[in-house]
């Protein structure tokens, strides 16, 4: 037995259909490149400039892939901190690199923020940006300045390694000092022979 549903009540179901969620604009560090511009593998060739317009569009980072669009942005970042025009090894590109990497996974969580594969992979490029950034800080303190300026990276210093003082650890360490003092005090005759025969060659040699 089949009811005819009344016009009202057509009406209200209309009505009752869930309403979808606009999705939440992300800014990306994409954003800045131009859609005119031409992909990396078309930009230097020379019979670029004869073809059609909707070749060149379709060409163009209008059309192009999140990929390709990393490329270039790579480019542009290795391009701020490189030291010569044949510069692809050093500290500096290996942290620009790093860099357009990190920020790609960071606007990747805003939207997945349960995908732990590449939590993972972001948390080691971290890693290896930091270790990096540590040692140019360390040997170059000048290029390590201008690179966290050029790429806009906010360098923290690590936190010193704080440890609970237990029991244990307080036998432990107490246990290998003695060790070690012991084994100092066993090889202390033949330190001394090896000085005693590095002062006679010494000797020898200015005589």
């Amino acid at each position: 037995f089949h009811q005819a549903c009344s016009p009202f009540i057509q009406t209200a179901r209309c009505y009752a259909r869930p309403v979808r969620r606009k999705r939440k604009v992300i800014p990306s560090h994409l954003d800045d490149l131009p859609p005119t511009m031409l992909k990396k593998d078309y930009a230097n060739v020379p019979i670029i400039n004869s073809v059609d317009d909707v070749v060149k569009r379709l060409l163009s980072l209008e059309m192009a892939s999140q990929k390709e669009k990393m490329k270039i942005k790579t480019q542009q970042l290795v391009e701020k901190v490189r030291r010569s025009p044949n510069d692809n090894g050093s500290f500096e590109v290996q942290v620009a690199i790093l860099t357009a990497k990190i920020r790609t996974y960071e606007e990747h969580f805003q939207r997945h923020p349960k995908d732990k594969r590449n939590r993972r992979c972001m948390l080691m490029a971290i890693d290896c940006r930091k270790k990096l950034l540590a040692y140019l800080r360390r040997v170059r303190y000048d290029t390590f300045e201008n690179t966290c300026k050029q790429l806009n990276i906010q360098y923290t210093l690590p936190p010193l390694h704080s440890r609970r003082i237990t029991k244990r650890w307080l036998v432990k360490k107490a246990f290998c000092r003695k060790v070690f003092e012991e084994v100092r005090k066993l090889k202390a005759p033949e330190r001394l022979k090896q000085r005693r025969e590095w002062q006679a060659r010494a000797r020898a040699a200015k005589e």
